[in-house]
């Protein structure tokens, strides 16, 4: 166990994706690494499960791609939506792609099939390889009460542990402790008090047992009561199932034609019991007790400041979730592996300042900022039911549409063409 008064290189907060994907990343270029986290790992995290193709370009780069697969996990080939209307499609994944293109790490432009891990799994894999990395040293059990400073340059953290006030100091900390980030608000990098609604997502998720007709699909609904969001099932593993439903928190605080505020729990909950699609599928089906949890989920619509003196942001700490999807393993991932890369810069030219981390913000922005932004048209895409009803309509009985938007789904840079109305015109004549 490290003893306070420690110094190292760099600090993680948080052994998430983001915070263990860096500290593996840093310790490949032999940097002394200390990773602090408030749990024990493994521990639950309350999300959707889904590993994109984005996070599956960084496990391989690790080598935990085989890893991942002997744990118990579920494939992710396709994806199922439903409208509003009732009309569902299954869109399979591309199932080849040049495996030339498939090399890009750097923009992480092809899309590969994925997987659903429950976050008890995942983040333990993660978190066990970054402390079995030469240079990194772990702590679970640690709350991070502030921040050491030198004048205006973040230096090192205090916490707790054990009933015991502790205190370690770096070069750089990062800042990987989610959503509700402590070094984001001690930095004062994220005003939490004004934060804009708009760019944040309210969320749920339980686990169910014995849900039928589950596949190797995720499936994501769009349904009345919850737009503009969706209702989603994500297989699991040993017969589970993910469910969950996540709006845009400005409309989860906007009155209804009722007066009352929408309840997404109370609205999934009658979706399940009532809904043509779904009252069959849950007849039977059992609630895993204790698996109900909610969240709040920061967007990448809004660019937050990802860096600053002596210290970065990753993942959710940086707000680098996706607008449409609600996903940021594969961004937390992705910027925890440019974080490192500029640290380790940062290491060899001595330079610790907010002017030499500003290189990583343009270096996320750059591989991040257009897909979220697309995102966030898909986003407000899904406020026009008629748009969903046509476009889903029209893949579930025109081949030449499911083949379109397969396509869209492998390749990141075809995906804005579905944030651009001339998409939709095309579709009229597929």
């Amino acid at each position: 166990m490290p003893r306070t008064g420690e110094t190292y290189d760099v600090i993680v907060v948080g052994g998430g994706p983001g915070g263990s994907t860096t500290a593996s990343y840093l310790s490949r270029h032999g940097l002394k690494t200390l990773v602090v986290d408030k749990a024990t790992f493994p521990r639950d995290k309350t999300c959707g499960d889904a590993i994109s193709g984005k996070s599956i370009s960084v496990l391989r780069e690790l080598g935990l791609h085989a890893w991942v697969e002997r744990e118990p996990h579920a494939r992710a080939d396709g994806v199922v939506f439903s409208a509003p209307n009732g009309y569902t499609v299954e869109i399979p994944f591309p199932k080849k792609v040049d495996p030339a293109k498939m090399k890009d790490q750097r923009e992480h432009r092809y899309i590969q099939p994925g997987y659903v891990v429950r976050r008890e799994v995942y983040d333990n894999i993660l978190f066990q390889f970054a402390q079995k990395q030469e240079h990194v040293t772990t702590l679970e059990g640690f709350t991070l009460t502030d921040l050491v400073w030198e004048g205006k340059k973040v230096a090192g953290i205090k916490g707790k542990h054990g009933g015991k006030e502790l205190e370690f100091r770096a070069k750089v900390v990062v800042g990987a402790d989610g959503a509700l980030s402590k070094v984001a608000e001690k930095t004062k990098a994220y005003d939490f008090e004004d934060k804009h609604h708009d760019h944040w997502i309210g969320a749920f998720r339980v686990y169910f047992k014995d849900v039928k007709g589950v596949t190797d699909n995720i499936e994501i609904h769009f349904v009345e009561g919850l737009l503009p969001g969706y209702f989603w099932i994500f297989p699991v593993d040993n017969g589970m199932v993910n469910v969950g439903a996540g709006m845009i928190e400005t409309d989860l605080r906007k009155p209804g034609k009722d007066g009352k505020k929408p309840n997404m729990k109370a609205t999934s909950y009658e979706l399940m019991k009532s809904h043509p699609l779904f009252k069959e599928r849950f007849a039977g089906a059992t609630e895993v007790p204790g698996t109900y949890a909610g969240w709040l989920l920061p967007c990448g619509s809004e660019r937050r400041q990802l860096s600053g003196e002596g210290f970065v942001l990753v993942g959710d700490a940086g707000g680098l979730i996706d607008p449409f999807s609600g996903e940021g393993i594969g961004n937390a991932m992705v910027s925890g592996k440019y974080a490192a890369l500029r640290i380790a810069e940062a290491f060899q030219a001595n330079d610790f300042s907010a002017g030499f981390f500003k290189a990583y913000d343009e270096r996320v922005w750059q591989a991040l900022g257009h897909e979220l932004d697309t995102s966030y048209k898909l986003q407000q895409m899904g406020r026009h039911t008629w748009l969903l009803n046509l476009i889903i309509k029209r893949a579930a009985t025109k081949p030449k549409v499911r083949e379109a938007i397969s396509d869209m789904l492998a390749d990141r840079e075809k995906k804005e063409e579905l944030a651009g109305w001339w998409f939709y015109v095309k579709m009229l004549f597929l």
